[in-house]
This record gives structure tokens, sequence and C-alpha cells, in this order.
């Protein structure tokens, strides 16, 4: 009996982890450290056990249940306890591709679904082996996927506008919430919405890390032999001689000496930042693990009080000798974050 028991537990256990497993072994620029994969399922079980306060709240005092709660009320709020850990993520700058965003959202969303079905399976009396079907391979699938689907679609829209906004977080957690209600509501039976589960998640996961790691080399690709040279041209005191240093030249009339002074000093950290960023993502894509660097705050710390010195329009005049983008500065900060 407790053998079939322990077999149930992980039915319903097992699926999702095996999936975020394959989500990181697809992952051969290897983005996100495992120390940070196990945070998340942690944050995503807090938030887990928050919305079942949450839900058994309203279920008390609002007298909201059944398919109310079900179909609306629970995947609302569940996907919002579930974004405020990837909105975190963002804010600290620690998602810098999409494949980041993915393993993360996933990570965020297995967490939930264990913590989930663990407390299910000690609230029922019988579980059932198409119920832990169900719950393990459906359920607990549709929580790792809609909260990754949430993290990318931030992310998309976080590397149009150039940094986070509250309505960028909002577009993505109404896009898991509808998901997640969609898939609540049983269009299809039990067992067919989970085939389609494992159907479709699958694929397009795939899809989405291979057009990432194409883009990846692309990126990796652009500006390496132009950093190596501006870096040197800087280094040697020779950037007067450079068009960029021609350029610089000219706007010597519209702003003070010390704002110039700091302009050629946050393009070389720009540069350096691109550099180093660009070569620890080719060393872990052979497989090398490179200890994080310990002065790489104090170096993203210059650079913004860099950015607060030169001002927005100083900012603004720079942007014809800047090849790099600000959502490059995005992707080396959570590179080298750690």
């Amino acid at each position: 009996m407790q053998l079939y028991t322990g077999a149930l537990l992980l039915l319903g256990l097992l699926p999702v982890f095996c999936f975020l497993i394959s989500l990181i072994l697809l992952d051969s620029y290897k983005l996100v450290p495992l120390r940070r994969v196990a945070f998340l399922i942690g944050a995503g079980g807090l938030a887990a056990l928050a919305s079942l306060l949450v839900n058994r709240m309203l279920v008390e005092s609002a007298h909201l249940g059944g398919a109310s709660l079900e179909h609306w009320g629970a995947p609302a709020i569940e996907e919002l306890l579930k974004g405020a850990v990837i909105a975190a993520l963002f804010l600290r700058r620690r998602v810098g591709f999409q494949v980041d965003a993915a393993i993360s959202g996933f990570a965020v969303g297995a967490g939930f679904a264990a913590f989930e079905n663990l407390y299910t399976f000690m609230a029922l009396s019988d579980p059932s082996v198409p119920l832990w079907v169900v719950r393990g391979f459906g359920t607990a699938v549709m929580h790792g996927s809609v909260t990754a689907i949430m993290a990318m679609v931030c992310k998309l829209l976080v590397d149009r506008q150039g940094s986070p906004r509250l309505w960028v977080f909002l577009v993505g957690w109404l896009s898991a919430a509808a998901l997640h209600s969609l898939f609540n509501r049983f269009l299809f039976s039990p067992n067919v919405s989970t085939i389609l589960m494992l159907t479709i998640m699958p694929g397009l996961f795939v899809g989405i890390f291979h057009l990432s790691e194409l883009r990846t080399r692309d990126w990796l690709g652009t500006g390496f032999d132009t950093d190596a040279e501006l870096l040197e041209i800087i280094g040697s005191g020779r950037v007067g001689e450079s068009h960029i240093g021609l350029y610089l030249r000219e706007l010597e009339g519209r702003f003070p000496p010390t704002t110039v002074a700091d302009m050629v000093c946050l393009l070389r950290l720009r540069v350096e930042l691109s550099i180093r960023a660009k070569g620890l993502l080719l060393a872990r894509k052979e497989g090398f693990s490179i200890p994080r660097d310990p002065e790489m705050e104090e170096r993203f710390a210059e650079l913004r009080y860099l950015e607060r010195e030169i001002g927005a329009t100083g900012l603004l005049a720079l942007k014809p000798v800047f090849h790099m983008s600000d959502r490059d500065l995005w992707r080396y900060h959570s590179l080298m974050g750690g």
C-alpha cells in the first residue's frame, strides 16, 4: 500500500521536474545557474502557499467558490503571485535572454505545482491513478508552462521598451491568467487536455529555444572586433584620432569638460562589459565554469553613476557612438550578475 501511495505521489511530482530538467539541458549556454533554479522552485512553493491562503479567504469571506473561483479567481490570484517572482527577476536584471525567461518562469511554476500537488495529496483520502496522471502530466506542466509564457511575454516587451514597466507585467499576468483559466474550463476532457499539453508545449519550447540560440549566436558575432579595436584606441589615448573622438570633440562645445570626460569613461566601461559578457557566454558554451566576479556589481554601480552624471540629454547625444543597445546592457547584467 505504501509503495502504491509513493508511486502516486511521484506521478504528481516527477513530470513537471523532468520537463524543467529538459529545458535546462536544452540551454547550451547555461544561462540560468542551478542555484537560481533551486531558489525559484522554492519561491514558487511559497507563492502556492500564499495563493492557498488567499483562495481560502475568498471562499470564507467573499463566498467565492465553485466555478467562479476555479475559472476566474484562482487563475488570477495564482498567476499574480507567481508573476511577483518573475517581476522581481526583471527588476534585478536577472533575465537577459528568452531562454532565461522560459527556464526561470517554468522553475517558479514547477515549485508552485509541487507544493499544490503535495497539499492535494495529503488532503485526499483516496487518491486515484487517473487523477494523478492528470495532475502530474496536465495541471503541473500547465503551471510551469503558463508562468514560462508570462516571463517570455514580459521579456519580449522589456526588450522593446528598454526597461521594465508596470504595464509590461500587467500584460504578462493577463496572458498567463487567461491561459490558466482556459485550462481550468476543460473545453475538452481532462485526459484530452493533458495530452494536448504534452503534445504542444514541448514543441513550443524547443522552437523558442532554437530561435533564441540562433539570435544569441548572431549577437555574439556582432561587434566583437569593433569592441576590441575601440578598447585599444581608448586605452592607448588615441581616442581623439578616431571618428568617435572627432564626434566627442564636437560635443565639447555643448557640454562641460567634466561631462565629456565622463562620456569617455562610460564608453570604455560599456565596451569592457561587452567583451567580458560575450567571453563569459562563449566559455559557458564550451562547458567552462567561470566564477562570479565580485567586482562586477561595482562596475555596474559605476556605470549607473556615470549615466546619472551625464544626464538624459548627454546620453541621447551619445547614442550615435554606442553600437550596443540598452538591451545589450541588460544582457551583460544578467550574465555577470550571478
